[in-house]
């Protein structure tokens, strides 16, 4: 392969990486702070006519309330109660991680992007000099 088809891909690499990281970047710290702020409950499990509900004392000393998803019912399967946390502010949002899945993933997608893109212009670095 010429050299110079070598630069282009370390080129593309390097643009492409560091650009499109940057964009996601952006776009986990948007949904980051879209998706708000999330505290510590304990949730009292009980059955439902039409299915399973987490019940919790929320910080202002009202009570929320959360139809259970089909993967919190099984990971809760056989609990009364259970660590969750609770949208601060609404009644009726409840997860079982402090962090949103989504936000993780694109975070995790930028600094993989942001990776690649690093070692291309380094590659592209060492090809000048190799020179």
């Amino acid at each position: 392969m010429p050299d110079h088809a070598i630069d282009a891909i370390f080129e593309i690499f390097t643009w492409v990486g560091l650009g499109a990281g940057a964009f996601v970047a952006i776009v986990a710290v948007i949904a980051k702070l879209a998706d708000g702020t999330w505290v510590p409950a304990q949730a009292v499990i009980a059955d439902d006519p039409d299915g399973r509900v987490a019940r919790w004392f929320g910080h202002e000393g009202r009570v929320g309330s959360a139809r259970l998803t089909h993967e919190q019912h099984k990971e809760l399967a056989g609990r009364e109660t259970a660590d969750v946390y609770v949208r601060l502010g609404r009644d009726d949002r409840m997860r079982l991680t402090k962090g949103s899945p989504l936000v993780r993933l694109l975070m995790w997608l930028a600094i993989g992007l942001g990776a690649v893109g690093a070692l291309a212009a380094v590659g592209s670095i060492v090809m000048l000099f190799v020179r």
